[in-house]
């Protein structure tokens, strides 16, 4: 987000994953929230010396597809965790010994679709996706089908969503499925179908904590786009209360600065790691409560920002962020609405279209608040924050 989702779902944060049991293509799956820009987390000694000894095993046998996906998907847990794409990239270079997509194995295949939905090569992991799922048994694969789902809705392609959801429940997995339809429902303004969803499918005792966590994200986003900030609340406090949740900490950090709660949001950061996304939320929260960290959190979101924008491909992965900083901190709002309508080109969850109606009006650009009421209406999203500013 949220994929999850949604926002994501990214990121967000990149750090809430979804599991299901499918053998060889159980790679855990990020509801969107996974654009974070780089933090490269200090590896221990042990996780260094683990990942030499599986490399060199890999150069070693480089048509072994069970240790290149097994490389490859410790290197996407490490993006994951640390908001760094260049592990991604060495995911990618893990599976380089099946540069065809057609022949590649199924798990090479769907691993791949993964990475390119994490770096935001989204047509990519549909094409590669539709290529996994039109094999022989293809319509058995519900992590694919649930994958196909996420990175359809991040692109704003609901009703294509819908038909991949449907298509994990005909695999089996039934929750899953269900859950699918209603994030899809609820951002289309069916909040009362949705929500009735989440809470019939909650009630089942025998859920895990990530799923449970994951169906509680969900809610509390359909609340907080429904203007229901009571009942978003205490769906995200009950998140949380399930352990710990990176993608759910930085939702709900989203949600309380934007109720002019940022000194709540700064507690709910505190334990977390620091990624770009948390980071950005803290100097966002911290200078809204003129804590004394805001400094600090302010400066260093500011290099890593400087950082980032050294890599051409800066604007695609971080538009975002980079549109809220401008916004929130620089208050260039000229600056976050160029970052924001590039960012909107990549993807367009409710986050994606909220920060560009925001940067539009502050800029007082009628131009640039036509523009999100299109997109908005284009896409048919429901959300009351957007409907404020517009």
């Amino acid at each position: 987000m949220r994929s999850r989702t949604t926002w994501t779902g990214a990121l967000a944060a990149g750090l809430f994953f979804v599991s299901l049991p499918q053998g060889g293509f159980a790679e855990p799956i990020t509801p969107t929230r996974d654009d974070e820009i780089v933090e490269v987390l200090p590896a221990s000694s042990g996780t260094r010396d683990e990942d030499r000894r599986l490399r060199k095993q890999l150069a070693d046998r480089p048509g072994d597809a069970t240790l290149a996906v097994m490389v490859a998907r410790r290197d996407l847990a490490r993006a994951r965790e640390g908001g760094d794409p260049r592990f991604a990239g060495l995911a990618l270079a893990a599976l380089r010994s099946w540069p065809d997509a057609a022949t590649a194995p199924g798990e090479v295949l769907l691993l791949r679709a993964t990475l390119q939905q994490y770096l935001h090569e989204f047509d990519a992991s549909v094409e590669s996706l539709r290529l996994l799922l039109a094999r022989p048994g293809g319509e058995r694969m519900a992590q694919a089908w649930l994958t196909l789902a996420t990175v359809l809705r991040v692109q704003g392609h609901y009703a294509e969503s819908d038909a991949a959801c449907r298509r994990v429940g005909s695999a089996g997995v039934q929750v899953h499925s269900s859950a699918c339809l209603a994030e899809n429902a609820a951002l289309r303004g069916d909040v009362v179908g949705a929500r009735k969803t989440f809470e019939a499918l909650l009630v089942d005792p025998r859920l895990p904590p990530a799923t449970q966590g994951w169906l509680l994200t969900s809610l509390a986003e359909l609340e907080t786009r429904d203007g229901r900030a009571a009942s978003a609340d205490a769906a995200f406090r009950g998140v949380l209360r399930l352990g710990p949740d990176s993608y759910a900490a930085v939702d709900y950090a989203d949600f309380l600065i934007h109720e002019g709660r940022p000194s709540e949001a700064l507690r709910v950061l505190k334990d977390e790691t620091r990624t770009d996304a948390v980071l950005l939320r803290l100097a966002i929260a911290g200078t809204r409560a003129s804590a004394p960290t805001a400094i600090r959190d302010v400066a260093e979101m500011r290099d890593r920002i400087a950082l980032a924008n050294q890599r051409p491909d800066a604007s695609k992965f971080h538009g975002r962020e980079q549109a809220m900083f401008a916004l929130a901190i620089d208050h260039a709002p000229a600056r976050a609405l160029e970052l924001a309508r590039g960012n909107v080109e990549q993807q367009r969850e409710a986050i994606d279209v909220f920060v560009l109606a925001e940067a539009a009006r502050a800029s007082g650009d009628q131009r640039a608040i036509d523009e999100a009421r299109r997109l908005k209406s284009t896409l048919g999203l429901h959300d009351r924050r957007i409907d404020a500013l517009l």
